[in-house]
């Protein structure tokens, strides 16, 4: 049973490899031509975005993994994900534009940027390619995913050397990073359509819940979950560029690029795993287990390799101005490397129907985070901050894996 998941890991470390390589070319690019304040502000605007599509957005791939694969329910699994990320785009959009229209009295964003930042936010939630994701998740088609995820950072490093050459502004790169996510999405969709053609009488919100009647609950408990988890980053994030300004968001936003990268393989376990664990329930607990294990180890050398190496890399990528990052950098990849571990029983307790159990325990330490955050960043800055993601993702884990080893899991 352990050979799929291990394969289709691998093609999905495969991409996010390719990401992360093509992430330290527009990384220096865009701290390089930018300097430090103007950086912050570009990427307290990409956040900006990230939190606004992670939570008007459903979880809708792992609806299509659910029932897509029970006997005649394809089309009807895949039409109401494409519905529910309609309702997202549908929602997010004037939540985008409130968000955005407020942000120079709350963000120290300059009005002149309201333009660029509402693109983003638009392009970003019209570009949610979470059905696509479970279409070809669902069909084992993971080599293909990961040749469409590879679309966004190629194409996000041939922007950014665009936008250092020809156009160095704040507005360059957000241009940039828009067309990569229109372009990622694009591919995803002409994949997934090559697998499983979606017709638009399938698009529907109440015919598959009509046929399970738990849908909704597990739409809304996955989707819950998987938006706390996906923009908790993000809201600490703002809360350190409202509090701190543009200079300490862009330190944070070096430090948490290159030190949390290991959450970004986190994922990949999960969504990996996830489908192995909906088709052999006998086997999950095992299964979950071995895959922790062998996170343990990657977090482990990760971690030992920002701590040796954290300064060089940062001054090598994004320049002497940001060498006040590295400590804080350290931190957050500590921080990545128990996000990674938990994402084993993350994903076994969701298989499970244990959704919203999740959703509490990202929940409470994520508000602890965020109550300490305002007293963390005045006393300690930078380090405070990344102490603060340490702490919830500290005790995050520790509730994950007391409940995934509970009765109630095995049974």
């Amino acid at each position: 049973m352990l050979r799929r998941p291990l394969r289709n890991l691998g093609w999905l470390l495969g991409s996010r490899s390719a990401n992360a390589a093509l992430s330290l070319v527009y990384l220096a690019l865009a701290t390089r031509s930018l300097g430090l304040q103007d950086f912050g502000r570009f990427a307290l605007i990409v956040v900006m975005a990230q939190a606004v599509t992670g939570i008007a957005s459903f979880s809708a791939w792992q609806a299509v993994v659910q029932w897509g694969a029970r006997p005649g329910m394809g089309a009807a699994a895949a039409g109401f994900a494409v519905a529910l990320d309609g309702l997202s785009i549908g929602v997010g959009s004037p939540v985008a534009l409130l968000v955005v229209w407020s942000s120079p009295g709350w963000l120290s964003l300059p009005a002149d940027l309201r333009g660029a930042a509402l693109s983003l936010c638009l392009a970003a939630l019209f570009s949610v390619r979470s059905t696509p994701t479970g279409m070809l998740r669902l069909h084992d088609r993971y080599d293909l995913a990961a040749a469409a995820e590879a679309v966004q950072p190629a194409t996000r490093a041939a922007g950014a050397v665009a936008a250092a050459l020809f156009w160095p502004t704040v507005g360059g790169f957000v241009c940039a990073w828009a067309l990569a996510e229109l372009a990622c999405a694009a591919a995803y969709w002409l994949f997934a359509l090559r697998v499983q053609p979606v017709r638009f009488s399938d698009l529907s919100l109440t015919r598959l819940p009509l046929r399970e009647p738990g849908a909704w609950r597990f739409v809304w408990a996955t989707s819950l979950s998987r938006s706390l988890a996906v923009t908790s980053k993000q809201i600490v994030f703002l809360l350190v560029g409202a509090l701190g300004g543009p200079a300490i968001a862009g330190g944070f936003r070096v430090a948490s690029q290159l030190g949390q990268a290991l959450v970004q393989l986190g994922e990949a376990i999960a969504r990996a795993l996830y489908p192995e664990l909906i088709r052999d329930h006998a086997s999950a607990g095992g299964l979950a287990w071995r895959m922790a294990m062998l996170a343990l180890v990657t977090g482990a050398i990760a971690v030992t390799f920002a701590a040796a190496l954290g300064s060089g890399i940062i001054q090598a990528i994004a320049g002497p101005a940001y060498a006040f990052a590295r400590d804080a950098m350290i931190v957050l990849a500590l921080a990545g490397a128990i996000e990674l571990i938990a994402a084993s029983a993350d994903a076994l307790l969701v298989s499970r129907g244990r959704a919203m159990t999740v959703f509490a325990l990202r929940a409470v330490p994520l508000a602890g985070a965020l109550a300490l955050l305002p007293i963390a960043v005045k006393r300690m800055g930078l380090g405070g901050a990344a102490a603060c993601v340490l702490l919830a993702s500290w005790a995050t884990a520790i509730g994950l894996g007391y409940m995934a080893s509970g009765r109630s899991v095995r049974r």
